[in-house]
């Protein structure tokens, strides 16, 4: 049997170029795109990439450094052209409406038009004279999540997508991690090439409305404290964008304009993300594509960061869209339909499964117990809480923690899939942030960070029928108040993962209410939350009454 490197299309082309391509819209503005072809008067099929970051900026250093390098552009992502069009496709770069070239408006990340741009601009590429009429996707982040909304408008020449690392719930992966505002977008929109951006809430809700809520946020002294984002409330114009999140604190209207229709994407779809996927919020979108999405699909759980520009593995890429946009038989849909990276130390290593979560997880609760410890059993002796106060950033650095941990593991013992813990906690404030890191511990007490999870105390109303034993889901529509001194049942979903913990590891709990940027205790990812502008006292309790636990995906 052949290897499939050997069935894949090779490289044979030359790339010709041609740049500031205008296409017209069905409202009558022009969008603009970069056409790069193969050589050739042969008819091909076509990969699209759009995005707000500028079409230009796609190629500006063609090897970047390393992301921690300040140089590093994390919005190179539109794919490697130099690896796509030799092998006999069309990349088609294009700017979101508004953006860079582009004519219109942009009201911010997937608002309806810009799928219904994306639809127009696929079915023009399909009538151009050097298209054969088959037309993919392609690219990472923005690139990949407006993929899954171009295909829920079903263009009829969109024949397949590959979106990668990309949210698809946008209140629950992206804006609020829990229900607590995330800052990360404040940092991304700093990217966005828009010469024309407009806040959504000011373009839609009516003036007296607007005003309403933008004084709820403006008066809200959680966002009081932290200037750089309250400047965006005087100032919308700064990020207009930011500013809807922040007007927009809970799920609705908004943000389900922003979520994908699953049940309307009909195509194949290979969608993937990376560990812990950065800021954790594209992990979530890959293992939401993979469970909702009724077609052919793949999902691939790759290392943590990709490169800039996006160069991974294309291999895959041009394999998959060689059998759906080709036709050549690749053997790509022979094999399971998870790839994933299972980490281990300095021995990782790839395998396939066959659905998710795995069918042979051995579900356990983890009990905290007193002295720290995570445990099988139940508490049986009555103990006081355990307790810990967190003053707010406006007064401290410092990020208080309670830890929970296992003994060591006698050997080398694997978690894979989604984590959930059920906390029983009061606190002496009528809200907090609950905010959940798992760990590996080493003999010499050297932790690194695994996965993560949120909640916002005042979010913690669950929607049972929506919900599963290992994933709450939370309404995130009406929060409610605790009332201070109360214990309160708090479920807490935590990012998937796959780790291996090596024998003489431990697997901690850690327990914390606020971050804070750069925080350099084992958190790789330096973005951070919007916290409370209270000293809080938090008391968590465990015991036969309030077996508070942690449910963990044990793999034999």
């Amino acid at each position: 049997m052949k290897d499939w490197h050997e069935l894949i299309s090779q490289p044979k082309y030359k790339i010709r170029k041609e740049t500031d391509v205008r296409v017209p819209m069905r409202d009558g503005i022009d969008i603009v795109v970069d056409i790069f072809r193969p050589n050739s008067e042969e008819r091909f099929p076509a990969l699209v990439a759009l995005s707000p970051y500028g079409k230009e900026m796609q190629a500006v250093i063609p090897t970047q450094p390393p992301h921690v390098s300040f140089l590093c552009d994390g919005t190179m992502e539109a794919g490697n052209t130099e690896y796509i069009v030799p092998r006999g496709y069309i990349h088609v770069i294009g700017d979101i409406r508004g953006t860079n070239k582009s004519q219109g408006k942009y009201v911010g990340m997937f608002a309806k038009q810009e799928a219904l741009d994306g639809y127009d601009l696929i079915e023009w590429v399909a009538r151009q004279p050097w298209c054969d009429g088959h037309v993919g996707m392609v690219g990472i982040s923005y690139f990949g999540t407006n993929q899954k909304f171009i295909a829920a408008e079903q263009p009829p020449h969109l024949k397949a997508i590959f979106p990668f690392d990309s949210p698809g719930d946008w209140y629950r992966d992206a804006s609020y991690h829990g229900g607590i505002l995330h800052s990360f977008l404040f940092t991304l929109w700093r990217h966005v090439a828009a010469h024309h951006a407009v806040s959504a809430a000011q373009e839609n809700e009516r003036a007296e409305e607007f005003r309403r809520l933008w004084e709820a946020a403006k008066s809200n002294p959680d966002m009081r404290q932290y200037p750089w984002l309250y400047r965006v409330l005087e100032t919308p114009e700064i990020s207009p964008h930011f500013f809807d999140l922040m007007l927009y604190p809970t799920d609705g209207p908004y943000y389900w304009e922003r979520t994908v229709q699953y049940k309307k994407i009909k195509i194949p779809t290979y969608c993937g993300a990376h560990w812990p996927s950065y800021v954790y919020w594209h992990l979530a979108g890959a293992i939401r594509d993979f469970a909702e999405i009724e077609a052919p699909k793949k999902l691939i759980l790759t290392p943590e960061f990709l490169e800039r520009p996006w160069i991974d593995f294309h291999d895959t890429l041009i394999r998959w869209y060689d059998h759906w946009l080709k036709g050549t038989d690749t053997g790509i849909m022979e094999e399971p339909p998870i790839k994933m990276w299972v980490r281990r130390g300095n021995t990782s290593f790839w395998r396939y499964e066959n659905e998710w979560p795995l069918k042979r997880t051995q579900w356990k609760r983890l009990y905290l117990r007193s002295w720290e410890r995570l445990s099988e059993e139940v508490e049986q002796s009555h103990y006081e809480p355990d307790c810990f106060v967190q003053q707010p950033p406006t007064m401290t650095n410092t990020i208080q923690t309670l830890r929970y941990l296992t003994a060591p593991f006698a050997e080398e013992t694997e978690i894979t899939g989604p984590l959930c813990l059920t906390l029983y906690a009061a606190i002496d404030q009528t809200d907090t942030n609950w905010m959940i890191a798992i760990k590996d511990v080493n003999p010499l007490n050297s932790e690194m960070e695994i996965t993560r999870g949120w909640l916002k105390a005042s979010h913690r109303a669950v929607d049972q029928q929506k919900s599963k034993p290992w994933q709450p889901y939370h309404p995130h529509i009406r929060p409610e108040a605790v009332t201070p001194g109360e214990v309160c049942e708090y479920r807490i979903e935590i990012r998937p993962t796959s780790y291996i913990f090596e024998r003489g590891h431990r697997l901690m709990l850690e327990i914390a209410s606020m971050d804070v940027p750069n925080f350099k205790r084992g958190q790789e990812n330096p973005p951070y939350h919007m916290c409370s502008s209270k000293t809080v006292l938090h008391k968590i309790y465990r015991d036969e009454k309030f077996p508070s636990m942690l449910l963990v995906p044990f793999i034999p």
